[in-house]
């Protein structure tokens, strides 16, 4: 097609500062650090269970800084943004003991505003703990998020609302400085529903005097978790899972005991591999309706995808006569409702295993397609012109 780029093909892309292999000689995989080796043409079969949703516990850990007492947060992953995050919080006083899936936070001895660049770097939900520090203590002082290079996410949308509540925000030598004696209430239209600006300033609108109006809030299920344990906190938050999110300030938030919505971007990448592998699976525990998207695209493709009661998916082959898995059927990334940019990598895959050719458009993340070039090694046929490619 006109206008594509040519597959990538040739040598492997090196990272900086490692060296190709002699001719002749094998590298050995434990030189190489992990290592998965995946067989396959197997069949799946059973049931996955769906752990809680880590973008929710993330911010349900920066919202935890709020409550001058301890909170019992269920359901929450074991994964090392999780231990990262905790970490930062336990620099800034708060206690923190994550045993099996629960996880205990003490923020009542909140001591510092400032969080260290080393964790933070490392990590972009970190970001989020400036709302509810400036709310707490009245300043906070957070280095500019690092973590995953998907693209630049930027923290315009936090600092312009961080100052329309109030506060004063510069930017010295890559940390944001924000202090505010009191946050007042207001009304905040994001330039686009961004949901860290959306979770950063409805956590710091809980303890500001006066009504808080964001418009064009993010309406991702992960942030209508949030304002649900800021709710059961003692917040007073209205139009939940809307984008006009109302907050009306109060002097004081106190501890809870809250369980994470099961995680949509597992499940969704469980739904995948069954589709792929031509398998029959059932995932749960889920909500169905933070699925629409995804469950409406495969089966926009051949693929049957039904409910087993109220939190659990089935998913079957599709039955096509020409063997193929599945239908092409072109896909775009938007904001929730729409369909989630998180999977857009693995239904590439499936797509490229498709009857016919689509497209897929990215237009929540501009560097989310680095998969394409490894796809195209194992012989997938894409090519890419900005953030659109062509599945053939």
């Amino acid at each position: 097609m006109k206008g594509f780029d040519n597959r990538v093909s040739g040598a492997d892309p090196l990272e900086p500062g490692l060296t190709p292999p002699q001719t002749g000689m094998a590298t050995a995989p434990e030189m190489m650090g992990p290592v998965l080796k995946i067989i396959g043409k197997q069949t799946l079969s059973g049931h996955i269970p769906i752990g809680g949703a880590k973008n929710s516990a993330l911010a349900l850990m920066a919202g935890a800084i709020l409550a001058p007492e301890a909170c019992r947060i269920h359901n929450v992953p074991r994964l090392l943004d999780i231990e990262r995050m905790g970490q930062i919080l336990a620099t800034l006083g708060v206690k923190v003991s994550h045993v099996g899936n629960t996880l205990d936070l003490d923020a009542s001895s909140l001591k510092t505003s400032q969080a260290p660049y080393e964790l933070v770097s490392q990590l972009r939900a970190s970001f989020f703990i400036i709302g509810p520090l400036l709310a707490r203590l009245g300043v906070a002082r957070v280095p500019l998020p690092g973590g995953c290079a998907i693209g630049s996410r930027p923290v315009d949308l936090h600092v312009r609302g961080l100052q329309a509540l109030g506060a004063t925000v510069q930017i010295e030598h890559g940390v944001v400085h924000a202090y505010a004696r009191k946050l007042l209430g207001t009304r905040i239209y994001l330039d686009y529903p961004s949901v860290g600006a959306t979770e950063t300033l409805m956590m710091a609108a809980t303890l500001a005097d006066g009504e808080t109006v964001i418009e064009n809030a993010a309406q991702e299920p992960e942030v209508a978790d949030l304002a649900r344990f800021c709710q059961a906190m003692g917040a007073r938050i209205r139009g939940i899972g809307t984008n006009t999110v109302v907050v009306v300030g109060v002097p004081r938030l106190h501890g809870t005991e809250y369980t994470v919505i099961p995680d949509r971007i597992e499940a969704s990448t469980y739904l995948i591999a069954g589709a792929i592998t031509r398998s029959h699976l059932t995932v749960g525990p889920v909500i169905p309706d933070h699925l629409r998207a995804v469950i409406a695209k495969l089966q926009a493709m051949g693929l049957r995808v039904e409910e087993e009661g109220p939190n659990r998916l089935r998913i079957a082959p599709a039955q096509l006569s020409s063997g193929w898995l599945c239908q092409a059927t072109d896909i775009q990334t938007l904001p929730y409702p729409g369909f989630p940019t998180d999977v857009q990598a693995p239904i590439m895959a499936l797509a490229a295993l498709s009857e016919g050719s689509c497209t897929i458009e990215e237009t929540v993340f501009e560097n989310r397609m680095h998969h394409i070039p490894e796809l195209n090694r194992m012989g997938a046929d894409i090519r890419l012109k900005n953030r659109v490619a062509l599945i053939r």
